[in-house]
């Protein structure tokens, strides 16, 4: 009887706080309808309607002034800080590409309280997508994308500034839809050529831009990545990709993309036209270049691609810094090597290992989450394929100062030939000669010294 009345007194005190929060919020709710009224739009599409909640007149910062806005992100804003959720709300994003991938990443883009969403597709929500998109209804069906992620988006949070084109992206739309200065792109478009296309455009501009590549016929989410396009393997879109954007534009990485370790596992399913045999699937393009035949596509892993997509996007508009789970890992027996190396080349350097300060667990953390088994001179991966395996047979921790002992927040991994080349340079010649790398290395090691509270 005890327990059961423990449990009563539970129940009723969770209903009780459920009750007061809701009641706080209708206060707010009435609060603000004293204020200003909401605009409320009728917009007759396809023989629909569906309404469209305008904002109230507030944009950018402003908006966390409003006590409902306010009180929506408040999860976010003690996550970042009120100073650097401004700044996610203050932001302009656009997506391009609405089907899985997409309608996942901007719907908690728009949940995360950017200011500003531009939503390009030119493609209608059907029946056999409902697995995998975001908001999509049956009653959306024959709906575009664009405008079916508007209308569900003006009663999520309507006070996002959001724009729909029911439009295709090429070099003719590129300057509509890239103007306005945007804050990220996010591709999610997987057609290649457009792909391709638009990767190189944001270069060229100078736009941040995010590129999810294949997540149909895979289905194992531990295996998705944020890497460098270089580093992408196992993916034949992200490797025809990185093949035309080095042959057709000269661009050979730096743009960051999200894909799966995972082989997949179907290939494109054969196309049968009205007759019921296999036909050529060109003859059925509506668009020229885009793909006909299917893939299978389990709903999770796209959805999964996309809330990654916007997970990455917030961080960077906010200004935290989050360091990804490296592509190439080393398996438990390298740590112990690099251990044993570490211990081996202290022994030749000073005479003895005693101010070795780490353990074959603080090792892995070292290379892992510090450096992420590459060599600390390598901002992004030199070697892809096969080679990024090579690679970590050739590195080794050694002191960043050698007046320090060999302790998590005074190691770094370097090539062997590196190693020999660091050992040979003071810390202030490394300092005058190559201010980037040592600012860059002191800052990774000021990371260390907070992770474990020195």
């Amino acid at each position: 009887m005890a327990e059961k009345g423990k449990y009563l007194l539970m129940l009723g005190a969770g209903a009780l706080l459920g009750s007061a929060a809701t009641i706080a919020i209708f206060k707010l709710l009435h609060r603000r309808g004293e204020r200003q009224c909401t605009v409320v739009e009728a917009i007759e599409l396809n023989d629909q309607k569906f309404v469209e909640g305008l904002n109230h007149g507030m944009t950018g910062p402003d908006l966390l002034m409003d006590e409902i806005v306010t009180e929506q992100l408040t999860r976010n804003i003690q996550f970042f800080g009120f100073d650097h959720q401004k700044k996610v709300v203050s932001s302009y994003v656009v997506v391009i590409g609405l089907g899985g991938v997409g309608s996942h990443a901007a719907s908690m883009l728009l949940r995360s309280g950017v200011g500003k969403l531009l939503l390009v597709d030119f493609d209608q929500v059907s029946v056999s997508s409902l697995n995998r998109h975001a908001v999509a209804t049956r009653e959306d069906v024959g709906t575009p994308k664009a405008l079916c992620l508007k209308k569900h988006f003006s009663t999520i949070f309507p006070e996002c500034h959001v724009d729909a084109k029911v439009l295709l992206y090429d070099s003719s739309s590129e300057d509509e839809i890239l103007s306005g200065h945007p804050d990220f792109v996010l591709d999610c478009i997987d057609n290649i050529d457009t792909k391709v296309s638009l990767l190189a455009a944001c270069v060229r501009r100078g736009l941040r831009v995010l590129s999810a590549t294949g997540a149909g016929a895979r289905a194992d989410p531990t295996r998705i990545r944020v890497a460098d396009l270089r580093e992408s393997t196992n993916d034949p879109l992200s490797r025809s990709v990185r093949h035309r954007l080095r042959k057709d534009y000269g661009i050979d990485g730096g743009i960051p993309v999200v894909f799966s370790l995972e082989k997949p596992k179907a290939k494109l399913l054969p196309f049968k036209g009205p007759s019921g045999e296999e036909e050529n699937p060109s003859d059925y393009q509506i668009v020229p270049g885009f793909r006909v035949r299917i893939i299978p596509v389990l709903g999770t892993i796209p959805a999964i691609f996309g809330q990654i997509m916007a997970s990455y996007v917030v961080t960077q508009l906010a200004g935290l810094q989050v360091h990804m789970e490296p592509v190439v890992n080393f398996d438990k027996d390298h740590y112990h090597v690099l251990h044993q190396r570490l211990i081996e080349h202290e022994e030749l350097q000073f005479g003895s290992a005693i101010e070795v300060q780490v353990d074959v667990d603080e090792v892995m953390y070292i290379a892992k989450e510090l450096w992420h088994c590459r060599s600390a001179r390598d901002i992004s991966a030199k070697d892809v394929g096969r080679g990024m395996w090579r690679s970590v047979n050739e590195l080794m921790l050694i002191r960043w100062d050698r007046m320090k002992p060999a302790s998590v927040s005074n190691l770094i991994l370097l090539k062997f030939t590196e190693a020999d080349e660091h050992e040979s340079r003071s810390l202030d010649d490394i300092k005058e000669q190559e201010p980037e790398f040592f600012a860059r290395v002191t800052s990774v090691l000021k990371r260390a010294e907070l992770d474990f509270g020195f």
